[in-house]
């Protein structure tokens, strides 16, 4: 229902349709890669102007979470787009070359929350999680010591087979497969030395500078459900991120 009050913390009217077509989106109404319907129908529905639907529509596809594709309609972005599923991994080459990118299981494993990750996912302490560790290729080259640690429970049965069977993104492998959906991330970066284990994997020397990217990725409704830690040889690359 429309809120179309004048209390202080009344919310402009797009932004209440935006909030009801995520909930359509979270509902599982409209898949990742599938049309919605258009500004018209969602304006009859929701009994509000064209205008009014425009701008929420636009609101969420400046967020990537909607796609506009000129004469076609309005889709639900998806990880399986080749523009889309690779767009949180900022490391580029120094050349601009465009690289071949691979990935290698190390391991995948089951362990429980301690305090931090309780936090960090929202999950209560000693919740089933499960840890993947790959190492990440560009052209060829170690450049990426990937670790990955996600709730168990809405992972069901995902193991190192299935990761192994999904080469590529693990976003669009928890969205074909869970229905679950990457929508944001928040990243920290720090300069960081390679311990015995990730100097070994990627071929450095101990101790050798890395650059270290810690990301929370977040679901429909700001649910965190991944915590990932890249640690990355910057020696002919670099982060690249475009500022608005």
């Amino acid at each position: 229902m429309i809120d179309k009050s004048n209390a202080p913390n009344y919310r402009p009217l797009y932004d209440q349709i935006k909030v009801l077509l995520t909930q359509s989106l979270i509902g599982g109404e409209w898949r990742p890669g599938e049309m919605i319907p258009s500004e018209i129908d969602l304006a009859g529905r929701f009994k509000v102007s064209q205008g009014t639907v425009r701008k929420a529509i636009d609101s969420l596809a400046g967020e990537n979470i909607l796609i506009r594709r000129q004469g076609k309609g309005t889709f639900v972005a998806t990880h399986n787009e080749e523009g889309i599923k690779l767009r949180f991994l900022r490391l580029t080459a120094a050349n601009g070359q465009k690289e071949v990118l691979q990935n290698e299981l190390i391991s995948c494993n089951k362990s429980k929350a301690d305090a931090h990750f309780a936090k960090i996912l929202e999950l209560k302490a000693s919740a089933a999680l499960i840890e993947v560790k790959r190492l990440l290729t560009f052209s060829g080259r170690p450049l990426i010591y990937d670790h990955v640690v996600i709730p168990a429970a809405p992972f069901k049965g995902l193991n190192s087979t299935r990761i192994e069977e999904n080469q590529g993104s693990l976003y669009s492998m928890y969205e074909t497969e869970y229905g679950i959906r990457m929508i944001r991330a928040e990243e920290r970066l720090t300069a960081v030395a390679a311990n015995a284990e990730v100097a070994e994997v990627l071929g450095l020397k101990l101790g050798a500078p890395l650059l270290s990217i810690e990301r929370v990725s977040y679901t429909y409704g700001d649910k965190p459900m991944e915590w990932r830690l890249g640690l990355c040889l910057t020696d002919d690359h670099h982060y690249m991120s475009e500022l608005e």
